[in-house]
């Protein structure tokens, strides 16, 4: 059986479908269901129990639970990089994650684990090396010092252990997020429903729009988590994005080209699009100010080094593929 914490959630439930994919079906999926329409994730999984988050750990912790799973995915977490309660970001993704590593090495279990490039902080340099990470909200700090924590122990440790800092996730079932959810879901949505697309304007020293960024389509995402289980001798801490930063106005381009092509309707530049208020320009928010990271691009010099040579999809490529599944699920 394999365990998927998260599996409710947008990567979670990415990996419930591509297991599926694979032929399995014993899975475990653990998450929390107060906000209930993550369900609608996992309506095409199939999928063998679920459980509530907190029962799990307790039962975890209490020995109710003494399992050697094929593997555990631990892709829950609170992901709110607005949050400012410490004590429950600490609670819930620091001494969960550790608890689970502890179970994961006494039984054997590989533990595939989600970290993040908000590690970094507003540093220029993504390389997995201490000197470049600085995290610049609690959510960073939760996700730094459990990877930390793992650095630690280290050579203690004797199942497979991955973590994986992902870069700006963007791709199927995410609906569910909110604010959270990625640019390209919002600008699909703005666009359907205003006729236009929104963006910061000028910050930190970039152009309109210039803000730029590594996005990473889910479906790479997936794939690196199954190289890793599938050679389950390579462990360490890796970044998971393309290699590329690209301009948040790349996304709405190709988000709004996707859908003109859909519509038969010929593709525009920005410039265009801009002179035709189809890409608008909004003032940077004041509570982003300080806490924003204007520029990321991971190095996946240790990715590539460690063997993972899959070829990563461009915003061009992945937000159209993206739009096609909205449209789809819209139709629906």
């Amino acid at each position: 059986m394999y365990v998927v914490t998260g599996g409710a959630g947008f990567i979670g439930a990415n990996i419930v479908k591509a297991l599926n994919e694979r032929g399995i079906e014993d899975i475990l999926v653990v998450d929390n269901l107060e906000k209930a329409d993550k369900f609608l994730n996992l309506t095409d999984c199939e999928i063998t129990d679920f459980m509530d988050k907190r029962d799990f750990i307790e039962r975890i912790k209490t020995g109710g639970i003494n399992e050697k799973y094929d593997a555990i995915f631990h892709e829950g977490a609170c992901s709110d990089t607005m949050e400012h309660n410490g004590l429950y970001m600490m609670t819930n993704n620091y001494e969960y994650s550790k608890t689970l590593l502890h179970y994961c090495q006494e039984l054997g279990i590989p533990y595939l684990y989600a970290s993040s490039a908000s590690v970094y902080g507003g540093g220029s340099v993504f390389k997995e090396e201490r000197e470049f990470e600085a995290p610049l909200n609690v959510y960073g700090y939760s996700k730094f010092l459990f990877d930390q924590y793992v650095r630690r122990n280290w050579s203690k440790l004797k199942a497979q252990v991955v973590g994986f800092r992902y870069f700006n996730v963007y791709g199927p079932r995410e609906q569910h997020k909110g604010r959270m959810a990625s640019v390209a879901f919002h600008h699909f949505n703005q666009f359907r429903e205003t006729g236009k697309v929104k963006l910061f304007e000028g910050y930190d020293g970039y152009g309109n729009g210039e803000q730029s960024r590594d996005f990473v389509s889910v479906e790479d995402v997936v794939s690196v988590n199954f190289w890793f289980l599938d050679n389950p001798d390579k462990r360490g801490i890796f970044n998971l994005g393309t290699g590329r930063a690209q301009p948040f106005n790349d996304i709405a381009t190709s988000t709004v080209n996707a859908l003109r092509h859909v519509e038969g309707k010929e593709k525009l530049t920005l410039e265009e699009m801009v002179k035709q208020n189809l890409v608008e320009y909004i003032d940077f928010p004041d509570a982003l100010k300080g806490k924003y990271q204007s520029f990321t691009r991971a190095d996946i010099g240790a990715l590539r080094e460690i063997g993972y040579d899959k070829e990563f999809l461009t915003v061009e490529q992945g937000v159209g593929r993206y739009v096609k599944h909205l449209l789809a699920k819209a139709a629906d």
